[in-house]
């Protein structure tokens, strides 16, 4: 049968910088590999997924706090896992895997029920304009998938500086019958510590959007 899912994402023909090119010709193959080729993903507890780890600038600094965990970080844009590349060698981190390619086709095909400590999701694609809604990540069939791969006590925590989207994730996660909502939510969970302060955030502030994070479990 055919895969009528709209993807959250559109690849677009993306150009390296010199710096990027020779980080991913010498570490790539060491620490990334393909979404399309992994048949069953590495998740040796705790293991965090995340799924759109854009330039990697907040994945390495959570990867580095917390090095008794593995840390997976699933992109599209080949830039930001080469730039990520470059910020795990630097910081020689040991516990971090990346991975090109749909994270949804992840989920579904190579990581098993119950095994995941956390799934983070930050800043995704908010898609703004009406008819695009339907592109966004965040929806019914996804929040039940990504649920089903968390351990018993394991955590989902969402973060965006759309409006919008943010009512969206919430009713969509409100619904979700295998999920809680943190206590500490109100309905929005205040940011943790864990959660670095990114430049992309602090534009977000200075233009007047508020960032607002959700936290739940299973």
């Amino acid at each position: 049968m055919p895969d009528t899912r709209i993807p959250s994402f559109v690849r677009h023909r993306t150009r390296l910088t010199e710096g990027q090119q020779h980080a991913w010709d010498q570490w790539w193959s060491e620490y990334g590999g393909e979404v399309a080729e992994t048949d069953r993903l590495d998740v040796t507890p705790p293991t965090v997924l995340e799924i759109g780890s854009g330039n990697g600038e907040a994945t390495a600094l959570m990867a580095a706090a917390a090095p008794s965990v593995h840390h997976v970080a699933v992109e599209v844009y080949e830039p930001g896992l080469a730039h990520l590349l470059i910020r795990l060698r630097a910081a020689e981190l040991a516990n971090l895997r990346l991975l090109r390619g749909d994270a949804v086709d992840l989920l579904e095909r190579a990581v098993p029920e119950s095994s995941l400590e956390g799934i983070r999701i930050f800043f995704p694609d908010p898609w703004p304009k009406r008819r695009h809604h339907k592109r966004r990540l965040v929806q019914p069939d996804f929040v039940a998938l990504a649920a089903s791969r968390l351990r018993p006590g394991g955590w989902l925590h969402l973060a965006t500086d759309w409006a919008h989207y943010a009512d969206q994730m919430l009713a969509v996660c409100e619904a979700c019958p295998a999920l809680t909502r943190a206590p500490e939510s109100d309905p929005w969970y205040p940011r943790p510590d864990s959660r670095p302060l990114t430049k992309f955030e602090q534009r977000a502030v200075r233009e007047g959007r508020i960032v607002r994070d959700l936290l739940y479990t299973a």
